[in-house]
């Protein structure tokens, strides 16, 4: 069975190539950006790295892929340098970094890789230095010089006045009694450091960035011959308290103190994880008004939205972020985090005060604005500042305000400002009335809207919903933006006000003056039960000036003629619904005729067959209405497609009498071909 076994794993190796026996472990992001840069550098000699170093500072970073054709971090300006890998250095006369550095104990490798401050404050303890010149195996997270002279005064003077107690105790801290090296350092581990077993959190991001304690590593995989070396940005501290902890203790989060408890979320805070806390400031809280923060608070679930919605989930340290990326929040949406220069931003805005608070279960970052998600908001909050803000003004004018700040379970349909570039309508009795078929009642998402729904208003009107292939609309209007849902409304953005119908196709015909010469043809043709019954019609109905400018005998004798006139009538009428907003650019309608027609948009520009619509989306209950200044003639009735037709056919009898021809060579056998040609162009 062994044997087997074996003989099967064999073939399967052999089945995969030598790729499959041969590869080794995935690369680590931090490995994958090395090698870019080492990729870049190559061209000065072996063992070279291209580093990317920002403008007016000491960053640096190796590149990758995509910051090397921006070349920027945090929207800043880089330059880019060519320095010896890590593990390599230069050798007099050579091209590149051709040797590998010598080995030495932990100690002397401090010196190599730039921290020689560490070196120095290793000298002043008793027991480190012949720790790290010893036997063992140990890791070290270095700080580099400029991170110990970056310190507070205050902060260096306590360690250096207790050298035997704080100094060795921070300096075991960046230490940890095993060889690490990063390619087992995985986003989201903790280390046990070699104070107190006091853990050490490391983050391994996508982009390549390492973080010890939200320190950034800047050269790693230095190796001792008793342990590695990793040299860091920042001097890291213990982390002792969860983020709960540090709500409780600070005092600029007074107000947040109060809403994680009363919304519950006290218990995740303090509970095992990786989070990133972006906890608003008490004025962060002052600056939203009173009665928002007031319905806020006394709503446990629009309450738990907003704090979610400052909850990441994951831990994100600032020294991660060197451009844009977006991130999801507990609460379902999604945060632009970003960076420009030193300062962290959220949706663009640089609102953080104080970043990189490290907490046992994530990290904190201090907020100076509330981040208040659409969950949380009533219908007008959701459109304040929007391209919708006319129509809500609208909407306070008339009145209504009280069902967008209310508890009302409403979907709102707001026109664009753009529909009332050439002003608004005056606010009385009918404009009331058509703001309240606006409101719907119900709270919707277009995602679950249908083709044939029907959708009951505050106004009383039934709205019809419409599902075209790249649009959906209701009535004449059309969503144009993806849904905002509140905490009780949604808010769909229409292209245009919404004329909900009032009749059907013959009382919006009756109703209209233009159109009485059509009235009177629809009811010689006895269509008007048709245009009257319950269906989905779209009528282009010529205006009294389109029968005017036929000529007279012809008008006389369509009008003599029932069965032809109805056949003309029925070439208007569409079998189903089609507004404006459906058209996109071309859709070829069945007609009730049995033809179709051809009906286009462009520029906003309707036309039926090429001729001008020159009034759209006159809805009735059984369809809708288009006002056109030409009748249409369907195909079989146009002299230009009757004249294409007469060509093809006497083109088709020339094939035949050419075949003729070749067959017989005598001329006498195409007579009856040429007299069946004769007769058929004389008709």
């Amino acid at each position: 069975m062994a044997l087997l076994v074996r003989l099967l794993a064999l073939a399967l190796a052999l089945a995969l190539g030598p790729a499959a026996t041969l590869a080794g472990p995935a690369k680590s992001p931090y490995q994958l950006v090395l090698q870019h840069s080492r990729l870049r550098g190559r061209q000065h000699g072996p063992n070279v790295c291209a580093v990317q170093k920002v403008i007016g500072t000491n960053r640096k970073y190796f590149t990758n892929c995509k910051q090397w054709y921006q070349r920027k971090i945090c929207g800043k300006s880089t330059v880019i340098s060519y320095e010896c890998c890590p593990g390599y250095e230069k050798v007099p006369g050579e091209k590149g970094c051709p040797a590998a550095l010598p080995l030495a104990n932990l100690y002397e490798t401090l010196g190599v890789v730039g921290s020689t401050t560490t070196q120095l404050y290793t000298d002043r303890t008793e027991k480190l230095r012949p720790e790290m010149e010893g036997p063992g195996s140990f890791t070290i997270f270095a700080p580099s010089n400029e991170a110990w002279a970056s310190l507070p005064a205050e902060v260096l003077d306590s360690l250096v006045s207790n050298v035997n107690i704080e100094l060795l105790n921070a300096l075991r801290y960046h230490m940890v009694d095993r060889r690490v090296l990063t390619d087992e350092l995985k986003h989201g581990m903790a280390l046990t450091s070699m104070y107190q077993n006091s853990n050490i959190q490391i983050h391994h991001y996508p982009n390549g960035i390492v973080t010890v304690n939200c320190a950034r590593l800047l050269k790693a995989d230095h190796h001792a011959t008793n342990g590695v070396v990793h040299l860091i940005d920042k001097v890291i501290s213990t982390v002792t308290n969860n983020i709960q902890q540090i709500i409780e203790i600070e005092d600029t989060f007074e107000t947040l103190r109060a809403a994680v408890a009363a919304s519950g979320l006290n218990t995740l805070l303090e509970s095992d994880g990786q989070f990133t806390l972006l906890a608003p400031t008490n004025e962060a809280f002052e600056k939203i008004p009173t009665e928002t923060l007031n319905r806020i608070l006394g709503d446990p679930e629009a309450l738990r939205d907003l704090l979610n919605n400052h909850i990441l989930k994951s831990a994100m340290c600032a020294e991660a972020i060197v451009a844009g990326l977006s991130m999801e929040t507990l609460e379902g949406t999604t945060l632009e985090v970003g960076c420009s220069g030193d300062m962290l931003t959220i949706n663009g805005k640089a609102i953080i005060s104080n970043k990189d608070v490290l907490a046992t279960n994530g990290v904190i970052h201090f907020i100076d604005e509330l981040l208040i998600p659409d969950s949380a908001k009533t219908l007008s909050e959701l459109a304040a500042g929007s391209d919708v803000s006319t129509a809500i003004d609208l909407f306070g004018q008339a009145g209504l305000g009280t069902h967008l700040s209310g508890n009302e379970r409403l979907t709102l349909l707001a026109p664009l400002n753009s529909v009332f570039e050439e002003g608004a309508p005056p606010i009385d009795a009918s404009t009331k009335s058509l703001l309240l078929n606006h409101i719907v009642k119900d709270q919707l998402a277009s995602k679950y809207l249908y083709h044939g729904q029907t959708l009951d208003t505050l106004g009383g009107k039934k709205l019809r919903v419409f599902v075209y292939r790249n649009s959906l609309c209701i009535e004449n209007s059309c969503i144009a933006a993806h849904d905002k849902r509140g905490r009780y409304g949604t808010l769909f953005t229409m292209d245009r006000m919404l004329t909900p119908p009032v009749g059907t196709v013959m009382d919006v015909l009756k109703g209209d003056n233009r159109f009485s010469m059509l009235v009177a043809a629809i009811q010689s043709a006895g269509l008007t039960e048709t245009l009257n019954r319950e269906g989905a019609y779209t009528v282009f109905a010529p205006t009294n000036e389109a029968f005017q400018a036929l000529p007279p005998g012809e008008l006389n004798k369509l009008l003599g003629n029932a069965k032809e006139l109805a056949d003309i009538l029925k070439y208007h009428v569409g079998e189903e619904i089609l507004v404006s907003g459906g058209i996109g650019t071309l859709v070829r309608l069945k007609s009730l005729q049995g033809d179709k027609l051809e009906v286009s948009s462009k520029n906003n520009a309707v036309s039926v067959n090429k001729e001008p619509v020159a009034e759209s989306d006159i809805m009735a209950t059984n369809g809708v209405v288009y006002a056109i200044t030409s009748v249409l003639q369907p195909p079989a009735n146009r002299p230009q497609e009757r004249g294409d037709e007469l060509a093809d056919s006497a083109l088709e009898i020339f094939k035949q009498a050419s075949a003729f021809s070749r067959a017989s060579q005598r001329s006498v056998r195409l007579a009856p071909v040429y007299q069946r040609l004769l007769e058929r162009m004389k008709h």
